[in-house]
């Protein structure tokens, strides 16, 4: 590496001077999704597949079970802080094709694992090919937006990637039935390279070449720094990193929760499972549509209320039936609850990085690094608490919602529900 010779070009939003000549709007919105998926699939399809797996590698501890969903995220997290860097000297397109090999790479250890401890190491490589996708989906919609703009095309982006989840176990119980939980992994190959050919043949490179950066320690280090000084991005990033808590370890435990350990739905916890993530996908939506009239402020500061406030009334209802509440009930707060993080989520993102355009790779790859890594510690914190009934999800939902209320309060210096020109 060598020495940074020019200064970071000041921090203000930009829009291309060139004409675009890439995909139309829902053509762009669809590939940015996609990319943001392999993620999703790559944990939500392997769920139905935890018991053939238990029972493959004689995993004593139905909870170890948990750790394919948390390692992954672990390799998804520490990658995120290498491919912002790297995609501000090199470009977007190639470092998103290379990280969809390493992607590959971890898919195919995963599908020959001799053992549990082998199937957990692919799992952390396809987190870090999986990284590239979360790092350049934010920083290739930060190239071309702005503003609610970019809170729009990102709520719309959440929208389709939030689908994903509703189908996703049902992938995984398919595959399942094709004889082996190998055949998941292949799904997850396929998606890839559907990807890969996508993006290859209809992305254009969407980093400003005023933008681009030199790949130096103290360049990346300069970047890393001017994110620490912003205060909207760190506080709305913390609470984002919270709020992921919920969802991981929602995610982690929903095995359990639906089909095993407590209401042992078998067959039917795809469906369950993707009820709840109907609901957030119809909030994104909603958040789409009206992020423009309200601001991303005022949404997602009402949004995280109201989630904090249901996540008490889940504490409230697991207490009463003693941490068993019937399940219409207990489906019906917690899609409720997932509908209100919707609000929050996408433009937490978006406000975070609002500030940050002329470093919006680098910017991505540390916020994506602190909300993934803070996310999935608090999520595994919750997943390793289960104890056969629903408390540990509803006290941690309440709990870290709580936290990420005021880190937002700490955020706006106390002043929250107050919307701005562009938020």
């Amino acid at each position: 590496m060598t020495v940074a010779t020019r200064p970071i070009p000041p921090v203000q939003p930009v829009r291309a001077p060139r004409p675009w000549s890439g995909p139309g709007f829902t053509e762009f919105v669809a590939i940015v999704a996609l990319m943001m998926a392999v993620t999703a699939i790559s944990i939500d399809n392997l769920l139905p597949a935890f018991p053939a797996i238990e029972a493959r590698f004689s995993v004593p501890d139905p909870n170890r079970l948990q750790l394919l969903v948390y390692v992954y995220m672990i390799g998804f997290g520490l990658a995120q802080i290498v491919y912002g860097p790297v995609s501000d000297t090199f470009g977007r397109r190639p470092v998103l094709l290379a990280s969809l090999a390493v992607y590959v790479v971890g898919c195919a250890l995963a599908m020959v694992a001799p053992s549990f401890g082998w199937l957990l190491a692919a799992r952390i490589v396809q987190g870090m090919g999986a990284a590239g996708g979360r790092v350049l989906s934010v920083a290739i919609v930060r190239d071309r937006f702005s503003g609610r703009e970019m809170a729009s095309v990102m709520s719309l982006t959440m929208m389709v990637f939030l689908i994903v989840p509703m189908i996703a176990p049902a992938i995984g119980g398919m595959m399942l039935a094709l004889g082996s939980w190998v055949y998941v992994f292949v799904s997850m190959l396929v998606l890839a390279f559907w990807l890969a050919l996508w993006f290859s043949i209809r992305m254009p490179e969407t980093l400003h070449p005023e933008y681009r950066r030199p790949l130096s320690l103290a360049a990346t280090w300069d970047a890393v720094r001017m994110t620490l000084r912003t205060r909207v991005a760190v506080g709305y990033a913390t609470a984002l990193g919270l709020l992921t808590g919920c969802i991981m370890g929602y995610v982690g435990s929903a095995q359990q929760v639906f089909d095993t350990g407590l209401y042992h739905l078998g067959p039917l916890f795809p469906l369950a499972f993707g009820l709840v993530a109907g609901a957030m996908g119809t909030a994104t939506l909603i958040n789409a549509r009206i992020v423009r009239r309200l601001g991303m402020r005022m949404l997602s500061q009402l949004g995280v209320a109201a989630f904090t406030v249901v996540g008490l009334c889940q504490v409230g209802v697991g207490l009463a039936f003693h941490g068993h509440p019937p399940l219409g009930l207990y489906l019906s707060l917690l899609a409720l609850n997932q509908f209100l993080i919707s609000f929050a989520m996408p433009n937490f993102n978006a406000l975070a990085l609002e500030p940050l355009g002329a470093i919006a790779g680098t910017a991505s790859s540390f916020l994506g690094f602190y909300t993934t890594i803070l996310g999935a510690f608090c999520g595994y914190l919750i997943g390793q608490s289960f104890d056969g009934t629903v408390l540990p999800v509803a006290i941690g939902y309440a709990g870290l919602g709580g936290l990420a209320l005021l880190a937002v309060a700490w955020t706006e210096r106390g002043r929250l529900l107050r919307g701005g020109a562009s938020t």
